[in-house]
């Protein structure tokens, strides 16, 4: 196994017309480790922060995703995109399929005990796909509206598969989750304007502000901001930290062993919009980066919260205090970012 991630060579490795073999359940569970391991993210799924026994699930289940977002970006534009995602999309269903199906991929060996120990549907995993296939042809939006509707099958089916993994899926608690979920997907979007623009072609602002602050594609292109385009932005910040603060209410709705990492994440969402204002929102001339720093700063945070909630009395997160002292004396207590 390669020491870093090359999607190139995990395809070539792994994928459709690699030779066939049949993976073991360790095997599997080993790679999407790896997989997992060896990624930057924003936002923290796999953390110090959740429960051991929760972990080799979550693993899998980000495996699945981040292959599913390199076949749609890392790969060459065009037909071959859509070939791909049809064959992923065959190996997912394969799971579903019951009977003697073979599994030659490994996330998707190790993804199906998961799968059939949650009750997991397959919609969240095929929406992710919907979402991928779509960036294909559609490179621009019209409105707001529009833009959101996209997050709701490139973001808000992540959320659903962790509550589902967190046994605390239902109506409210998804809806609670998509507010978070697309206010990092629009965090994720603020931050890498440029990059969405030069290297994939795509602007996910929506056209209407554009012409709300006198802005045309001519300003994405530029290597800094104008004045304009920082007030467009500070717009987009704001209304995003506000879908962050109201999808906050999910925390006191979920499971004690869960809702730390939930809200690590949630801190990561809003650090990343701390950093578009630091730059005083010039995302055109650098890429806005949690440091390890803030990273560190909001795990102890969140690990402060807890500590306090312990103290309040039985119903708190006394079961947690252990993991608290785990993370502050660790040596590298950094998150381990999914």
């Amino acid at each position: 196994m390669i020491d870093m991630w090359n999607f190139a060579e995990q395809l070539n490795k792994y994928g459709p017309n690699s030779p066939n073999r049949q993976w073991s359940k360790n095997e599997a569970q080993s790679y999407c480790t790896w997989v997992t391991r060896t990624h930057y993210e924003n936002f923290s799924a796999v953390s110090i922060l959740l429960p051991r026994n929760l972990i080799p699930h979550f693993y899998p289940v980000y495996a699945y995703c981040r292959w599913s977002d390199d076949l749609a970006d890392e790969v060459n534009q065009g037909e071959e995109v859509l070939i791909l995602l049809d064959w992923w999309r065959k190996e997912l269903l394969k799971i579903y399929a019951g009977g003697n199906c073979v599994l030659l991929h490994p996330v998707m060996v190790a993804l199906k005990p998961t799968i059939e120990k949650f009750q997991i549907p397959q919609n969240p995993f095929l929406d992710l796909l919907k979402a991928f296939t779509q960036d294909q042809f559609k490179k621009r939006y019209l409105t707001f509206d529009e833009l959101i509707q996209y997050c709701e099958n490139s973001a808000n089916p992540v959320g659903h598969l962790v509550l589902y993994l967190a046994d605390s899926y239902n109506e409210e608690n998804a809806r609670r989750a998509d507010l978070i979920c697309t206010g990092l997907q629009l965090a994720n979007f603020w931050q890498d304007i440029a990059r969405d623009y030069h290297q994939l072609g795509r602007i996910y602002v929506p056209e209407e502000d554009w012409l709300r602050f006198g802005l045309t594609e001519t300003d994405f292109a530029q290597g800094s901001a104008t004045k304009e385009f920082r007030e467009m932005l500070r717009f987009q910040v704001e209304r995003t930290e506000q879908m962050f603060q109201e999808g906050a209410s999910l925390l006191e709705r979920l499971p004690s062993t869960i809702r730390l990492d939930i809200e690590l994440i949630l801190q990561g969402g809003l650090g990343i919009l701390q950093q578009i204002r630091a730059v005083d929102y010039d995302v055109l001339t650098k890429r806005p980066k949690l440091s390890k720093r803030d990273q560190v700063s909001f795990l102890v945070k969140v690990l402060g919260k807890s500590l306090f909630r312990a103290m309040r009395g039985p119903f708190g997160l006394k079961p947690r205090i252990d993991l608290c002292y785990q993370a502050i004396g660790s040596k590298n207590p950094t998150i381990q970012i999914y």
